[in-house]
């Protein structure tokens, strides 16, 4: 499996305020799968996915990545292990405001290899309809464009997981299923594994799973196949 989460458990405060944001988690994820994890706002979802990209540590049990336990790593390694191997796409959308779309892109080309070619980068831009965006900088670009430059971001680095939180929430329908549709074919024909943290349920066709969360527990939603 790409990653792993054995017995992750993530809460905040103690005694009183204590807070479980995610009960004890056992999830995997393979390659070439494609998984979402839909629930109300406040139930844990992104507090799974930060979990997940070991952008936080779990507070019990462990997080697997390509076989590395990252509780095992330091935080140099650890910010190598997400620089190579995941592609986040975050609601904040995670640009830096003073490069131009280009430019944001290109750095990714300074500090890790195996990223897309020019010519599958040309073909990214027109498939996220942002060619014409190239030299635009975030301020100068809608939500829902910048959302667009922050999937071709996460997609460029061909990373071997792509963690999504709420990938198509400033999107219109038909864009929407555009994205979904680019993600589904980089998830299959490079054998990602892509998770997407969403609660639109315009999308659960695309998926391979759906998993449901809850005051801060994760279960498959088997419904779906019903």
């Amino acid at each position: 499996m790409v990653l792993e989460l054995r017995n992750a458990k993530k809460t905040f405060g103690e005694g009183n305020t204590l807070v479980e944001a995610l009960k004890e988690t056992n999830f995997l994820v393979e390659r070439g799968e494609l998984v979402a994890v839909i629930g109300p706002s406040g139930s844990g979802k992104s507090t799974f996915l930060t979990v997940a990209g070991g952008l936080q540590s779990p507070s019990e049990g462990q997080v697997m990545i390509n076989g590395k336990e990252l509780s095992q790593l330091n935080e140099k390694q650890r910010s190598k292990i997400r620089l190579q191997e995941i592609g986040f796409i975050l609601q904040a959308s995670n640009l830096v405001p003073f490069l131009t779309v280009d430019q944001q892109l290109e750095l990714l080309n300074k500090v890790k290899k195996n990223n897309m070619s020019p010519v599958e980068k040309k073909q990214l831009y027109e498939d996220l309809g942002i060619t014409k965006l190239h030299k635009k900088y975030p301020s100068d670009l809608s939500g829902g464009e910048r959302q667009r430059v922050a999937i071709a971001k996460a997609l460029f680095s061909n990373s071997s997981i792509i963690l999504a939180d709420e990938p198509t929430a400033s999107l219109d329908s038909d864009r929407a299923f555009e994205v979904m549709e680019l993600l589904q074919h980089e998830t299959k024909s490079k054998q990602t594994a892509t998770i997407v943290v969403t609660h639109d349920t315009r999308l659960m066709k695309y998926f391979d799973k759906v998993y449901k969360m809850t005051d801060g527990v994760l279960e498959l939603d088997t419904t779906i196949y019903e």
